[in-house]
């Protein structure tokens, strides 16, 4: 990825703050680059959480296939970020790609994230197509 990720016109996005702590500061001076992989988890999670209600919630699980994950701009002691996630149009059998933004106070992007994820049956643990329900609730 090379271009900043935006969400496409009328997709539904989800929003967050994300404030470092001390001990998100590596030796640079900086958020780790591992703490940015936490958000982004964070991001999907909540997500997920927000808009699936609870007892589907406990039928499906997500594991992650894959991050891909650009970095910019160091975030600093003391700066809040504002993170910004969405899905892909539509998913893939049992795979969804969703995309994260990771923007500093100024506006300018620290990080940004493809992932993919795949929708297990929770209780047998196998991959499940993601259902059009699902699709309509995140797009």
């Amino acid at each position: 990825m090379s271009r900043l990720l935006e969400p496409p016109p009328g997709r539904q996005v989800f929003t967050r703050d994300f404030t470092p702590s001390a001990s998100d500061i590596d030796e640079n001076g900086h958020v780790n680059n591992v703490v940015y992989v936490r958000w982004i988890q964070d991001m999907a999670t909540s997500h997920w959480r927000a808009l699936q209600p609870g007892e589907e919630q406990t039928r499906w699980a997500w594991i992650v296939l894959r991050h891909e994950i650009d970095y910019r701009r160091a975030l600093m002691p003391g700066e809040t970020a504002s993170a910004v996630t969405w899905v892909a149009e539509a998913p893939e059998g049992p795979r969804f790609d969703r995309f994260v933004r990771i923007d500093g106070p100024d506006g300018a992007m620290c990080a940004q994230a493809r992932t993919v994820w795949c929708l297990v049956d929770a209780q047998t643990g196998r991959p499940k197509r993601v259902t059009q329900d699902i699709v309509a609730r995140f797009t």
